[in-house]
């Protein structure tokens, strides 16, 4: 009779992966983009300006508004932010300091991806087939060999690679479902911390804007927990029940709560699979395996507890018309599950995992180095040409320490690439070693090489600094249906005093005397009655998007 676990694994096989290398990695995926850079357009830098107008007391704490205008936002992470903008001010960069707290939240996210799996591992039900004369692996080494695969498996999903490294409440978000993970997995070994992270991580989530899916989550924790065989597990019901009791009670109170369901169409369905595809990739395939596998165990833990994050992620996503920033809480589950493909990969596929990573990270990366050198000598003609007109206005600037780190970064890669390629190595974890360092490579050159114009084409400030040549440095500025990205960075960059409101251009006395509106390509539109128009300005990478300036006409 066969047996209904799908794992194989020796002892040689169980090996963990050294922690020095795991450490970097993680350095090395978590740190670039952290320091010498703004915050980017849209999600990123109307965050950022919430954060600022808290710390500097130019809105409310409980209400942050831009512009005047109500802000529909997360409170728990801008207070996060904006405390250590405040905390630090006068010594660090705001943008560094709003950054730091949510660069911890994605180094803990690591951590508690890497403890959900290695307990999950531990059950009796997720261990490998035991051996008829001995040799099989340690249950306690297979299960940290599986918690280094997951952990792989996460840095290696492409999706996560720029949502997790912004200033934005979806990080809150993912280090909350993660910390929900850790509880159910932790439970039968872990009585006390298990509780104590059910009680805070599903109010975090919902006070960090997701609290449908903080009920949704406890709803399916609660079946989890009541059909475990474990008497600790099924203890923790009381716990959930009370967690999702406080997430409830505290949206409530932050206003958190808000609909934000769309209907969907046939095209809108086929958009949403190609956007599960890349953006999953390549947890999915070694999580759909993983189901295959293992499918006579699906009820039991290291399988039915990631599906809860996994399920409310895809089904929040889906509810959302495709949102990514819903599905990129599904990561830490679909990573977990991942892992648990590597015992049963069979040797054919994984050679194939290890090929297409070291021709399309080697690739990727050489073509970061190739426009780099083309930025800083000029040279091939037409590659820096094709810079030119993609970064009009832009100077490169030539920077050391970047390039040190890029060489070193590109050092590391190739060891890796002879490590995998040199033998054949029996860790589990092998596999998924160059698809993880692949986007850690490519994540480090692009924010070293290529970070000074990334934030030349990506931040606001270019645009700020044309419109300041037509706008007194005092001005009071209405923007009656301007984006509240774009409010945010007149507000941080330029420091003028902002009006979004929809009557802010009105003729009223006392209402701001200039006025914008942004504009597509093509005429200018015609200024409205009692304004007469300054100019125009654009940001030098967006040939189809305008900005019109306007003054109010002086009374005669």
């Amino acid at each position: 009779m066969n047996s209904p676990k799908p794992a194989l694994v020796t002892q040689r096989g169980a090996r963990r992966l050294p922690r020095a290398a795991l450490l970097l990695l993680c350095a090395a995926y978590v740190l670039p983009g952290l320091v010498g850079r703004d915050p980017w357009r849209n999600a990123d830098v109307t965050a950022f300006g919430q954060m600022m107008a808290i710390a500097e007391g130019r809105t409310s704490w409980w209400a942050p508004m831009l512009g005047g205008v109500q802000a529909d936002t997360a409170l728990l992470p801008h207070w996060l932010g904006a405390a250590f903008i405040k905390a630090l001010s006068g010594g660090v960069d705001p943008a560094l300091a709003a950054r730091l707290p949510f660069a911890l939240l994605l180094t803990l996210t690591l951590a508690l991806v890497w403890y959900t799996t290695f307990h999950l591992a531990r059950t009796e039900s997720a261990q490998p087939v035991p051996f008829a004369f001995g040799g099989e692996a340690e249950p306690v080494d297979y299960a940290r060999a599986i918690a280094d695969g997951a952990v792989l498996a996460f840095i290696a999903t492409l999706g996560l690679l720029v949502l997790g490294h912004e200033t934005t409440p979806e990080l809150a978000q993912l280090f909350a479902i993660s910390l929900y993970l850790y509880a159910l997995a932790a439970a039968p070994f872990r009585q006390v911390q298990s509780r104590l992270a059910v009680l805070v991580a599903l109010p975090l989530l919902a006070g960090s804007g997701a609290p449908s899916m903080a009920v949704a989550a406890g709803v399916a924790g609660l079946g989890v927990c009541a059909l475990s065989r474990y008497a600790r597990v099924r203890a923790l019901v009381v716990w959930l029940a009370l967690a999702m009791a406080g997430a409830a009670l505290l949206a409530g109170w932050l206003g958190a709560w808000r609909w934000r369901a769309v209907s969907m169409t046939a095209g809108d369905l086929a958009d949403l699979a190609r956007q599960w595809l890349w953006f999953l990739w390549p947890a999915w395939p070694l999580a759909l395996l993983t189901g295959w596998r293992w499918r006579r165990q699906l009820a039991h833990r290291h399988l039915s507890v990631p599906l809860v994050a996994v399920g409310v992620a895809l089904v929040a996503s889906l509810s959302m018309a495709g949102s990514d920033r819903a599905l990129m809480l599904g990561v830490p589950g679909l990573a977990v599950l991942a892992a648990f493909a590597l015992p049963t990969l069979k040797r054919s596929a994984a050679a194939a995992m290890d090929w297409f990573s070291m021709c399309f990270f080697t690739l990727f990366a050489l073509w970061i180095w190739f426009v780099y050198a083309a930025m800083q000598t000029g040279v091939p003609a037409w590659q820096a040409a094709n810079l030119s007109r993609l970064l009009p206005g832009y100077s490169p600037r030539f920077s050391a320490l970047a390039l040190a780190v890029a060489v070193a970064g590109s050092a590391a890669w190739i060891a890796v690439v002879r490590w995998r390629t040199g033998r054949h190595r029996e860790a589990l974890w092998k596999s998924l070693v160059l698809p993880a360092g692949g986007v850690a490579l490519c994540w480090m050159l692009a924010m070293t090489l290529w970070l000074a114009p990334l934030d030349y084409a990506r931040s606001p400030r270019a645009l700020v600094a044309r419109l300041a040549t037509l706008l007194p440095a005092d001005a009071c500025v209405a923007a009656p249906g301007l984006a509240p990205a774009a409010v945010a960075a007149l507000e941080v960059f330029g420091h003028w005093r902002v009006d979004a409101r929809p009557q802010a251009a009105s003729l009223t006395p006392g209402s701001c005397d200039y006025l914008l509106r942004a504009t597509r390509l093509g005429p200018t539109p015609a200024p409205p009655p009692g304004w007469d128009l300054v100019g125009q300005a654009q940001r030098p990478t967006d040939s189809e998007e305008f900005t019109a300036i306007y003054k109010r006409q002086v009374a005669r």
